[in-house]
């Protein structure tokens, strides 16, 4: 039986770019680098990061329910609607049983828990919330989304860390495809933006030291790249098959033509130096969507500016994409945001292949000598691009790449 294509028909983002997709692709076209430095996190070995600002989440998020919630599951809850409103759909006239809700966390929400152990500690277990567990689990972004949209399929929370947001698109094209689902609102979320998460990757030597200055700091693919930055956000897209997204008179933003997954099954933090597991990926995406390597028009790379990572990437995309398709990374504007990475970069694919634009790697002036890449650096570049692969790749050996096609 025949593949159903997959249609995504809604995109939603919240991200230090800006409250909304719109504001966030403006923001990464304009290769505007958003880090600064952060109050909170005064005195740190690494004191910046890149915020969503600009916006009352509380407001956002409207009613009485907010003081239930961290900040990762008001950001997914944010980028949710956004999507589904996107979308064209109505939560109160769909079919709930049949939407499913896949929201990727890769920590959730660690300063609930940093503050109710000092409670512990300095005032005893009476001082302990009862919101601790809630607010804190990872799957409460998709509980909450769950909960505010009214949807009741399966409602997932896959944690790849910073593959988390593309193996939820992965998850949600596995639901559509099997029948279980009609509808899927997936991406993922995260914030972490606090000391104890911030030390514990600058003391593992993952970050930027750059905190003279911060917003040159993240510099994917750059000879003197030194670290990521860690950022905070959501991206979400609604999910649904073409066909039936055809009925109710909706043309599909983009097609998720295939998923590459695999595992390097090597290291818990480090990439396999070959890269030859992620190469895996990336060949499984092709030959799930039916491409060859030439038919791909351009590469949304992971591109975090740690010299491990990038060094990986680079050779993996030199060897299956010879013909030097053009190459970006979101994160030398946007920073890291981790769990939401890949569904953020998901959605900017999408809207490359929209808007016949790719972005500019921010910071990078030009790819270090020794990697044979296309970097779009400086500006924008005008492309007109078909097909496309994202790139997501986590600690634990997590790799996914997403396949995606230009609407019909």
């Amino acid at each position: 039986m025949r593949t159903p294509d997959i249609a995504v028909t809604g995109l939603g983002m919240i991200t230090p770019g800006g409250a909304g997709a719109a504001e966030t692709w403006e923001t990464v076209c304009a290769g505007r680098p958003v880090a600064r430095r952060l109050p909170g996190l005064r005195g740190l070995p690494v004191d910046f990061g890149c915020p969503v600002e600009g916006v009352d989440l509380d407001a956002a998020v409207g009613g009485r329910k907010t003081w239930r919630m961290h900040r990762f599951v008001k950001l997914a809850l944010i980028a949710a609607r956004q999507a589904v409103a996107d979308a064209g759909l109505d939560p109160e006239r769909w079919d709930a049983c049949r939407v499913g809700v896949v929201i990727g966390v890769g920590v959730g929400g660690v300063s609930v828990l940093t503050d109710n152990a000092l409670r512990l500690h300095t005032e005893g277990p009476e001082a302990v919330s009862p919101l601790l567990v809630p607010m804190m689990i990872p799957n409460a972004a998709a509980g909450e989304v769950a909960i505010a949209l009214q949807a009741r399929g399966p409602s997932l929370a896959p944690a790849t860390a910073c593959a988390s947001g593309a193996t939820a698109i992965a998850v949600a094209r596995d639901l559509l495809v099997s029948g279980q689902c009609d509808v899927v609102v997936a991406g993922g979320a995260e914030s972490v933006l606090e000391p104890l998460v911030m030390s514990g990757f600058a003391k593992m030597g993952a970050l930027s030291r750059r905190c003279d200055n911060p917003a040159g700091a993240s510099r994917p693919f750059a000879a003197d790249r030194d670290g990521f930055v860690i950022a905070e956000g959501a991206g979400v897209l609604v999910l649904e098959r073409a066909a039936d997204a055809a009925a109710r008179g909706r043309h599909p933003r983009a097609l998720l033509a295939g998923v590459g997954a695999t595992t390097d099954a090597l290291h818990p933090t480090a990439p396999d130096p070959q890269g030859r597991y992620a190469q895996a990926a990336v060949e499984g995406a092709l030959r799930d969507a039916g491409w060859s390597p030439y038919d791909v028009g351009h590469v949304n790379a992971h591109g975090t500016s740690t010299p491990l990572n990038d060094a990986m990437e680079a050779a993996v995309i030199s060897r299956v994409f010879p013909h030097w398709p053009p190459v970006t990374s979101a994160k030398g504007v946007l920073g890291h945001s981790l769990a939401a990475a890949g569904a953020i970069e998901a959605a900017l694919t999408v809207l490359t292949l929209e808007e016949g634009i790719v972005p500019p790697v921010g910071n990078l002036d030009a790819p270090a000598a020794e990697f044979d890449l296309n970097c779009v650096t400086k500006q924008a570049r005008s492309e007109d691009v078909e097909r496309a692969v994202s790139h997501s790749f986590g600690f634990g050996g997590h790799n996914v790449v997403l396949a995606f096609q230009r609407g019909a």
